[in-house]
């Protein structure tokens, strides 16, 4: 395999075709990313997860699903009154939470969706927390789609992202190669707080684990 096809991601030297499939799974090489994102991500998840608490009713909505390790993470702290909704626009994304969580699926409390966080099929105030992990870098319009989350979740619900790469002024030269590859955005600290408080949320709480450089928040509709 040549130069040209890897990819400097920040943290590792990795295969470009295989990495292209962060942003839409898709095919062979879609699966295989998806299996690597259940693994890879579980340690920053896992701290991010400390950050929000859930009952056994919550309702909520997992965002970018992918994998849906999460899914099944939460699935496991709710009773048949609560449930967990994941969507996610990549085909092979859904087919692979399905397979994940078909138990709690046959259960009644989870459901995958094929959507696009733009435009979700959900009514009004449907959830009492929403995530997204690894995800908003892709959003396609970032303001709009945050007051689509604000639409779906209850007053006083709540919203939580977490993310393994946080803005920081001269220090993002190591994410180029990714940010090029995948047309993604990495947020800083104070966007996300602005964004959040542009769309009708409050109490805006960021959480930084410095030795990895992850980045978690959460935030309560107004």
């Amino acid at each position: 395999m040549s130069e040209n096809d890897k990819v400097n991601t920040g943290h590792h030297i990795e295969d470009k075709e295989l990495i292209k499939n962060a942003r839409k799974p898709v095919g062979e090489l879609g699966h295989q990313i998806l299996d690597r994102m259940n693994k890879s991500h579980e340690s920053m998840a896992s701290w991010g997860v400390t950050h929000f608490e859930i009952q056994e009713d919550s309702k909520i909505l997992d965002i970018g699903c992918g994998g849906g390790r999460n899914i099944e993470r939460f699935a496991e702290q709710i009773s048949d009154n609560g449930r967990v909704v994941g969507i996610d626009y990549s085909e092979v994304s859904v087919e692979k939470s399905i397979k994940l969580n078909q138990e709690a699926i046959d259960r009644g409390i989870v459901n995958v969706l094929q959507a696009s966080v733009s435009d979700m099929p959900f009514y009004d105030e449907t959830f009492d927390i929403v995530t997204g992990f690894e995800t908003i870098y892709f959003w396609p319009d970032f303001i709009n789609d945050l007051a689509e989350v604000n639409r779906v979740l209850k007053k006083g619900g709540l919203v939580f992202f977490c993310n393994e790469a946080v803005y920081r002024e001269g220090e993002m030269e190591k994410y180029d190669d990714l940010v090029e590859l995948l047309d993604m955005k990495i947020y800083s600290e104070d966007v996300l707080r602005e964004s959040l408080e542009k769309t009708g949320f409050k109490d805006f709480k960021a959480y930084i684990d410095e030795e990895n450089d992850w980045i978690c928040i959460t935030a309560i509709k107004i």
